[in-house]
């Protein structure tokens, strides 16, 4: 099942709002030539990404953006609509970082997450760590960036009694 949205916005979004096995969809955000040079040009040079001229002699045929700036693009949407904006507290890092398809510029990616794992925290009783599949997906259909990320989301504090 793929939802559009969770059933709280992410200003009051907490773990126990995320339950294994749910799927969402988000997005859009389009890249440009000149975004992927500027970014390339600080953190990737290489010719792919920064000549225009050069990149159209490589395997890729043109410009295309660097594997971490289609990262950054993804972690983009993943935190605007995935995360809670109340919540997030920490992310010890992401696994399998693949980028099967490039982005080209023009290209506009929605992405796709698959919360794989929902469990309380065994030290903390304040939080709960989720692990989630993020996959950005361009305008094609083609996926062109897949990761597993993990989460330390807070639990929803609970209202005291009267």
């Amino acid at each position: 099942m793929t939802l559009d949205s969770f059933a709280s916005p992410p200003d009051d979004r907490y773990f126990e709002d995320y339950t294994p096995g749910d799927v969402y969809e988000f997005g859009t955000i389009t890249v440009t030539e000149p975004e992927i040079i500027e970014f390339a040009r600080q953190f990737d040079p290489q010719y792919f990404h920064v000549h225009p001229e050069k990149a159209v002699e490589s395997r890729f045929g043109g410009i295309i953006a660097s594997g971490w700036h289609t990262a950054g693009l993804t972690m983009r949407l993943y935190v605007d609509h995935f995360l809670s904006h109340v919540a997030s507290l920490a992310s010890p890092g992401v696994d399998e970082v693949r980028w099967p398809s490039p982005v080209r510029p023009g290209d506009s990616l929605r992405v796709r997450v698959t919360i794989l794992e929902a469990r309380l925290s065994r030290s903390k009783t304040d939080r709960g760590v989720v692990r989630a599949k993020i996959e950005a997906i361009n305008q094609k259909d083609e996926l062109v960036c897949s990761m597993v990320g993990i989460s330390i989301i807070g639990r929803r504090p609970q209202s005291s009694a009267r």
